[in-house]
């Protein structure tokens, strides 16, 4: 596989063996599939999906958590959209009521993602059970708006620095999604303990994955998983705690990684991927 992104987040080419495929241009927002060496039409495959920040783009952001080198090791599926520009000139995502349609777009951002699972996998053999996305602060908290609205479709979810809706009424999935919530406890942007923004309140980390255990049918106590992982190199040693929700339906999980110490931007060590890739791996739909 080679490939080549630019740093304004625009088209990134990746070639197996032939041109690229491109997808979402009916939406006038194209995005290339990056597909492993090893993908088997005759195999259903994984599909990942990595939703930027607020202000980044979708390749850088593929690139800083690593998974444009983990597909090959998955093997997986990639895409890295691009949410919309908004007038002060940055990438956003419509996602809940408090992040971050800043200016009242209205761009329905959760069709747009559902159309382009929906275009990859009819253009490649994905295997419907295992479609997974993962974001960072904006793009964590879209991760949950797609979790929220198409949990028929999306197997599991990792929101880095992001938060689920404040309001438990709004969010009704369809069926139980496995979730992580990755947050550093001193972000000073997206607070671990909650906050607003200028749009409305959000829940903090610990609220997100609560509400989301009673979506899925856990209880309400969760109990600390060893190893601590290292996942943040601005963080000396191993610094995140997981904790995991008791009393799951089988095959669903609801987990709260805590960065001890960490801010709202890690610098994910090697092992970022690997970690998420293998909570992905272990959680197919049920």
């Amino acid at each position: 596989m080679a490939h080549e992104g630019g740093s304004d987040g625009s088209v990134d080419v990746a070639l197996v063996d032939g041109p690229p495929r491109v997808f979402g241009q009916s939406a006038g927002r194209p995005v290339s599939l990056l597909v492993p060496k090893a993908y088997d039409p005759a195999q259903p495959i994984p599909l990942v999906l990595v939703l930027h920040g607020y202000g980044a783009n979708g390749w850088l952001q593929a690139t800083l958590l690593g998974y444009t080198e983990q597909l090959e090791k998955g093997p997986f599926l990639l895409a890295y959209p691009n949410g919309t520009t908004d007038p002060g000139g940055k990438l956003f995502w419509n996602a809940t009521d408090a992040c971050c349609d800043y200016y009242g777009a209205g761009i329905d951002d959760s069709a747009y993602l559902l159309g382009l699972i929906q275009e990859i996998e009819a253009a490649y053999n994905v295997d419907l059970k295992r479609v997974y996305l993962i974001g960072h602060s904006n793009g964590g908290f879209m991760a949950y708006r797609m979790a929220c609205d198409h949990a028929d479709r999306i197997a599991a979810i990792i929101s880095l620095a992001g938060a689920t809706y404040f309001d438990t009424t709004a969010c009704k999935p369809a069926a139980p999604v496995s979730v992580v919530q990755i947050h550093g406890d001193q972000d000073t942007s997206i607070l671990y303990g909650g906050g607003t923004t200028k749009n409305g309140a959000y829940p903090g980390a610990v609220a997100s994955t609560g509400v989301w255990a009673l979506y899925n049918g856990c209880g309400s106590t969760r109990d600390e998983v060893p190893p601590t992982l290292d996942l943040d190199s601005l963080v000396s040693g191993p610094e995140t705690v997981v904790e995991r929700y008791a009393g799951c339906p089988s095959g669903v999980d609801v987990e709260l990684w805590t960065i001890k110490g960490g801010g709202h931007l890690p610098v994910p060590t090697s092992t970022f991927a690997q970690k998420t890739w293998e909570f992905f791996q272990k959680h197919p739909a049920p």
